[in-house]
Order: C-alpha cells, then structure tokens, then sequence
C-alpha cells in the first residue's frame, strides 16, 4: 500500500512544479505585454485537479484491490502520456501554461506534437486522468473525473482557442488540425 501512496506522491510534486513552471512563464508572458483570459474557470480546473487526487487517495484507501495484471496496461499508457507530456510542455517552452495565457502578435507553436494536434497536452490530461485511477483499480475515480474534466475542457478549449484566434495566427496554422485525433501535418 505504501507503494501506491508514493506513486501518486510523486504524480503531485510533479504537478506542483509544474505550477511553480507556469507561474514563472506566466510572469514572463506578461512582462512580454500578455494577459491571461478564462480566468472564470480556471479555479474550478484546480479544484477539478485537486479534488481528483484526494478522490484518488480515499478510493484506494478505502476499497481493498489486489494487484492484478491487467493493471500494467494503464500503468504503460500513464507512461507514455508523460512522455508525451514532457514533448509537448517542451515543445511550447516558455509558452507553455496551465491558465490561458495570450501574447498578441506571437506566431503559436506548431512544432513537436503541435505538428499533428491542436491540443496534445490537452488529450495526455485526458488519458492521465483516465488512467492513473484504473492502475489502482479506483473506477469510480476514473468515471467521474473523466467525465467532469470532458465538461471543463469543453468550455476552456472555446475559450482558448478564441482568444488565440483574435490576437494570434491560430487559425492560419491550426485550421486543418483536429484537437485531440492526430492528422498529418500540411
């Protein structure tokens, strides 16, 4: 059990770098003349998140599951999306952000796993949300946080993908990308 408890240990100081990485390139966005929009929704994507681990750690302290092997299938894809997931943070580099961060006039990244989705990191979140629960088996968790981050993401993705449109060249680029399913690139 002490195992488990490290492995999602681990998955939250991730995330909190991450954070601490966001914040500083939100900082370095503004000073570039940036502003951030959607910032109606982004605290209930941070009690999403949260709320995910703490549903996460009751549901596997509560509900006693054995090992099973099948549980190395989610565990493989939860490792492939941080591969991912470390493509496309570093794809977009300093414009990489957790709030909806907009810097007029710039060109958007089209490289790295940008080349063939709108929003990469977008579906990695998607699959880790999804998975990191099925690893322990905790399927209530997996159930109702994939269906309320797919109700979130509904509204940050128009929210997004607006904002770039009016301020930078995101439809030029992206208008023959699809957002989630990969497409090749023109």
């Amino acid at each position: 059990m002490l195992a488990i408890y490290v492995f999602i240990l681990l998955v939250i100081v991730q995330r909190l770098v991450e954070v601490k990485i966001a914040n500083r390139n939100a900082n370095w966005i503004k000073s570039q003349g940036g502003y951030e929009v959607g910032k109606e929704h982004y605290k209930y994507i941070v009690a999403l998140h949260a709320l995910f681990f703490v549903s996460l750690l009751i549901e596997v302290s509560v509900i006693d599951r054995s090992f099973v092997l099948w549980s190395i299938v989610p565990l493989i894809v939860f490792f492939l999306a941080q591969l991912g997931r470390i493509w496309a943070l570093s794809s977009l580099g300093r414009f990489w952000n957790t709030r909806i961060m907009v810097l007029p006039g710039a060109k958007v990244v089209a490289k790295g796993p940008y080349r063939y989705l709108r929003h990469p990191n977008y579906a990695i979140v998607v699959t880790e949300l999804a998975c990191l629960p099925l690893i322990f088996q905790a399927y209530w968790t997996a159930i109702v946080f994939t269906i309320a981050n797919a109700f979130i993401l509904s509204v940050r993705i128009k929210v997004e993908e607006q904002a770039l449109e009016h301020a930078t060249n995101y439809q030029e680029v992206f208008d023959k990308r699809k957002r989630f399913m990969p497409s090749p690139e023109e």
